[in-house]
């Protein structure tokens, strides 16, 4: 009798600890519900016409979303998104070496764009190094979506733009 309570109060211990994480994972804000809504392949062409790829996956139970960006010429670069209070954090990883932090604050009604600012950097000794400042991410459809990447050097801006197209799952 004592185990069978002792093994009960272990699964109400349990339950009680895995509850509120679970109610967590289920109350993303709409702005990242936005980019959640991404998930899966996407393809499309650069400002010179050159094909990019990009991925968007939900990781840390739907707390979070991973993008994988692929462009010709360069090695992949990795954007976590995670909500932020009333806005939308993003972490990248650039293969300079370095890790901008940005933020987004979605307006109120249909989220058409996301417009994510600079709010530092790790591994960034110098704001003059050149680093990714800004991404503006716009939302055409639910196939089409739109990235323009700003990036900083020496004070000034260089905007790259990237049209995707929802891969279709064959």
């Amino acid at each position: 009798m004592t185990n069978r309570l002792l093994g009960y109060a272990s699964l109400i211990a349990l339950l009680s600890m895995t509850g509120p994480i679970a109610l967590a994972a289920t109350h993303a804000s709409p702005g990242l519900q936005k980019i959640q809504a991404l998930a899966g392949d996407w393809e499309g062409k650069d400002g010179d016409g050159n094909p990019v790829k990009t991925s968007f996956r939900p990781i840390a139970g739907d707390t979070a979303v991973m993008e994988t960006l692929r462009m010709s010429g360069m090695e992949e670069m990795v954007t976590l998104y995670s909500d932020d209070g009333d806005g939308i954090a993003l972490l990248h990883y650039c293969p300079t070496n370095n890790q901008p932090r940005m933020r987004a604050v979605p307006g109120t009604g249909e989220i058409k764009e996301l417009d994510f600012n600079f709010q530092g950097a790790g591994n960034l000794p110098d704001p003059a190094i050149g680093h990714e400042h800004r991404l503006l991410m716009q939302f055409q459809d639910e196939s089409h979506i739109t990235e323009r990447w700003t990036w900083r050097k020496n004070g000034k801006d260089v905007e790259s733009v990237y049209q995707f197209t929802r891969k279709s799952a064959n």
